[in-house]
């Protein structure tokens, strides 16, 4: 168990947390909120001994293994599977261990370790990580690439599988979607909804916070609050406090102009004297209420387009790819002013180069673009941060980009991106990602765009910016294409999906909760896929073996074959069932009701499905080490 008692935490002068007493417990997921500089990642690296306390306590289990995503990633020679692997500290002792064991031929030692070995799934290690590594978008081809040879977003989904492969007793994930498309980041909350360990999690993703924790910690005026529920349940709680304390407030403050108006009235007569002292020492005792207080909101809207061709844009026939061959063929798309539409689609299925092609930065390899009169298309993409001048301030891109708009008009609407005071003036050296990606929003809002290409927009943008674009993006009169992995905003901006995939870009008809359900069945027929290939070698290179032999061994294989894809399938429909209990045992209406009969059985039932995938699980393990002691078909 987590136990804070008055905690008191300070970075340099400034206190970020104050008097804090709150206690987690083992299996709680909770997620970790606030404002900007509010004191989450400090808090992360108090946790980690990293940062010492000001005053107060922080007690934990000496014994927990702790887990977090590293900040930076070293060049390194090594293959991508073994750099994650590297992430269970205890496999790698035993295996080097174990094989200084077997060169000094002590086998009592070796036998030891094996049993260890068996105890920690070690014989299952590198199949756990390579599935790690598939679900964070990385191929096949990817495992034995050499760390060195990635890119800095793909190095921290290398970081994010790393950590994910400790075996840790508390998991510490700082914005671990920020370098994530949407088929990853639903693969990573399945992953985190069935994590047995103690979960700390900052994101400003509504949607996968809602999913994934249990309880909400907020830091807010050097307070440290821990709430029940997800993140809606969150906002609802806090609202109703912050409702309550301001009626307590306004309450107190009638009390003490009353106390007031008497004391002022009364205390200079002397046969009022005494019971006007009485009251100013009751107003000095009194526990004074503040006022309920909610950080700044941002405040922004899109200008109005200065025109509004129909169609706006229009491609027919269209095929883009790179190097002559193409990625995304026969692509018929008509955009209309007012239409918002959210491209689906796997890692690399095509969807940034959709994008590209729209917003002309890719030449097509062919087909017809056909573009409406006074057609302005406004592109954020996340390279656009990189053109930002970093010597120069808001204040000074916004004069660049409208020389002609008096100063004081552009201080106002980028005060609604807060860039605020000094902050307005100050160069973009030192601004955070959010800060950048903030600024990079309000030049290109400043144009008037009619055609809104936004392709991540939402990343290292904290919960009330976001909240702040999607209630802008509601009330935008032109066209928006959007390629998101937040889906509180794409359920709340987009009217229809175009889903990229198998070179295609075509409608479609389904909601967020069915591109879930899609993404699923296409890790499954993967799986069928890799297991047919196990089954069906080339045979090219058989000729050697005894045709009544090859039978027999693909006779022995097909059974177990087969049991593993009826396990597979068994296991996906259970964990599907698991997270529907999961989700209802989240509902505090279900502790407070007086019938705890439903209450008791989805416990039971939690606890079957449990045991049933931990069953299916272990035989699905026992399978593949019988298929791998079979003799390889050649």
């Amino acid at each position: 168990m987590i136990q804070l008692k008055q905690l008191t935490l300070v970075r340099g002068l400034k206190i970020l947390i104050q008097g804090a007493t709150l206690q987690l417990h083992p299996g709680h997921k909770v997620g970790l909120t606030g404002a900007n500089g509010a004191g989450k990642s400090s808090l992360f690296a108090l946790l980690r001994g990293e940062m010492q306390l000001e005053a107060g306590d922080l007690d934990m289990p000496s014994s927990w293994v702790i887990a977090h995503v590293a900040q930076e990633t070293p060049a390194l020679a090594m293959p991508a599977i073994e750099f994650v692997l590297d992430g269970d500290a205890e496999l790698r002792q035993i295996e080097a261990a174990l094989a200084a064991a077997e060169t000094s031929h002590q086998g009592e030692l070796i036998a030891e370790l094996h049993h260890r070995l068996l105890d920690i799934e070690g014989y299952s290690a590198k199949a756990r990580a390579a599935e790690l590594l598939s679900g964070l978008g990385f191929s096949q081809a990817n495992l034995q690439q050499a760390v060195a040879t990635f890119s800095g977003g793909w190095r921290v989904r290398l970081n994010l599988a790393r950590a994910l492969m400790c075996r840790s007793d508390l998991l510490l994930l700082d914005e671990p979607t920020n370098h994530l498309d949407l088929d990853a980041v639903i693969w990573l909350e399945g992953w985190l909804q069935s994590y047995r360990g103690t979960l700390i999690l900052i994101s400003h993703d509504r949607d996968f916070l809602d999913a994934i924790v249990n309880h909400i910690a907020h830091i807010e005026q050097q307070n440290l609050t821990l709430y029940r529920g997800g993140y809606s349940d969150f906002e609802r709680q806090r609202a109703e406090k912050l409702a309550l304390q301001q009626a307590m407030f306004e309450k107190q403050q009638r009390k003490v102009s009353h106390l007031q108006s008497y004391i002022d009235r009364f205390r200079v007569q002397a046969t009022k004297a005494r019971q006007a002292q009485s009251r100013i020492k009751a107003l000095e005792r009194m526990e004074m209420i503040s006022a309920a207080h909610v950080d700044s909101q941002f405040n922004f809207e899109f200008r109005l387009p200065l025109a509004a061709p129909d169609p706006l844009l229009v491609l027919d026939e269209m095929a883009v790819g790179y190097q002559g061959v193409p990625l995304i063929k026969d692509i018929v798309l008509a955009i209309r002013p007012g239409e918002r539409i959210g491209l689906l689609g796997r890692n690399g299925a095509g969807k940034t180069t959709l994008i590209k092609l729209l917003a002309k930065e890719l030449v097509p390899l062919c087909g017809k673009r056909v573009e409406g009169k006074d057609l302005k298309i406004g592109y954020f993409a996340q390279h656009q941060l990189e053109q930002l001048r970093l010597d120069e301030s808001p204040l000074q891109h916004m004069m660049q980009l409208d020389p002609l708009t008096r100063e004081q008009e552009h201080l106002n609407f980028l005060g609604g991106f807060d860039f605020k005071g000094d902050m307005a003036r100050s160069p973009c050296l030192n601004f955070s990602g959010g800060e950048k990606s903030r600024l990079a929003l309000a030049l290109l809002i400043w144009t008037r765009p009619n055609l809104l290409l936004l392709d991540e927009p939402t990343n290292h943008l904290d919960l009330e910016m976001r909240h702040a674009l999607t209630m802008a993006l509601q009330d935008y009169q032109g066209g928006v294409v959007l390629v998101s992995h937040d889906r509180a905003l794409l359920r709340a901006t987009c009217d229809e999906f175009l889903l990229v995939a198998d070179g295609q870009a075509v409608p479609f008809d389904g909601d967020l909760e069915a591109y879930s359900l899609w993404l699923n069945e296409q890790r499954i027929k993967e799986k069928q896929s890799v297991q047919a290939a196990l089954e069906v070698k080339p045979v090219k290179q058989d000729r050697a073996m005894n045709k009544a032999e090859r039978q027999a061994r693909i006779a022995e294989r097909r059974p177990l074959l087969k049991e593993v894809a009826d396990l597979d399938s068994r296991i996906a429909v259970w964990q599907e069932e698991k997270l529907a209990c999961d989700a209802r045992l989240n509902d505090n209406d279900l502790y407070s009701a007086a019938d705890k009969t439903a209450l008791q059985d989805l416990l039971k039932k939690q606890a079957e499905l449990i045991k049933q995938i931990e069953q299916a699980e272990e035989r699905w393990l026992d399978l593949h080490e019988c298929l791998e002691g079979l003799p390889v078909l050649n």
